[in-house]
């Protein structure tokens, strides 16, 4: 299993739109971020976490030229709103795109893409078959996912974890029966917004607790902001096996 980070950013990227701060003028590719999202690959499938607005960047970028599937964390923008542009692989793939989301984000998709699911359609629109998804396991083809029940502020969300791999963003609360889920893995990747506390986010410290209670082989980093300082600064800072994700980065399990 071939885990790629097509986006290590967060809802704004990092650079920052009109910010001058020393982080969004690096010359360092690896403090450029997308929003985030990954790409998780087996032999048969191909699927996607998130659709933000950097989606078509991040396909092109990566060379995508089939996809399974895109699952959802959850219906903020920078998480649902390149679903637009899976119109793409409806058009070479000949078929609807399946998307992967719990009622409440279900709803949001529906009322955001209200052109998709009319009575009438319009020519050329996406095309999406949404499947419903609870906190129980569920399967696409061979591949078993275990949705993993965060908490963004209240707003509940999801992780999902693949065999020995997790992915957990966008939380600042986990209850003891989710982070069960994630012992026993050999790559965890968890949210980790800046140093300071954020209210909707692990910071560094919260998210290093995490690390150090369920003990994952590896850990990545992501959904992070300006604000945590240089890639290479923070990560002289880190336990040897704790990494700041950045995009591009692959991992193969």
């Amino acid at each position: 299993m071939k885990l790629t980070f097509l986006g290590t950013g967060t809802s704004q990227g990092v650079p920052v739109v009109a910010c001058q701060c020393p982080v969004c003028l690096s010359a360092n590719p690896k403090d450029k971020r997308l929003r985030a999202s990954v790409m998780i690959e087996t032999e048969n499938l191909c699927l996607v976490i998130d659709a933000g607005p950097d989606f078509r960047q991040q396909m092109l970028m990566h060379k995508v030229r089939h996809l399974n599937g895109i699952l959802i964390t959850h219906e903020h923008v920078d998480h649902i709103f390149g679903l637009d542009d899976i119109r793409a692989f409806n058009w070479v793939q000949k078929q609807s795109t399946d998307i992967y989301a719990e009622e409440r984000v279900q709803i949001a998709i529906r009322r955001i893409f209200d052109y998709v699911f009319a009575t009438f359609k319009y020519p050329g629109i996406p095309q999406m078959h949404l499947h419903l998804i609870e906190n129980k396991p569920f399967r696409i083809d061979e591949l078993e996912i275990i949705p993993i029940r965060g908490y963004h502020y209240k707003l509940p969300v999801f992780g999902f974890r693949f065999g020995k791999i997790a992915y957990v963003t966008d939380v600042n609360r986990l209850e003891n029966t989710e982070i069960d889920k994630l012992r026993g893995l050999d790559v965890l990747v968890l949210n980790a917004l800046r140093k300071e506390v954020h209210i909707s986010h692990y910071n560094l410290s919260q998210a290093l607790e995490i690390i150090n209670e369920v003990k994952p082989g590896k850990a990545y980093l992501t959904h992070l902001s300006h604000q945590m300082g240089f890639n290479e600064e923070v990560q002289a800072e880190l336990p040897e096996n704790v990494f700041l994700a950045y995009d591009g980065l692959e991992i193969v399990v």
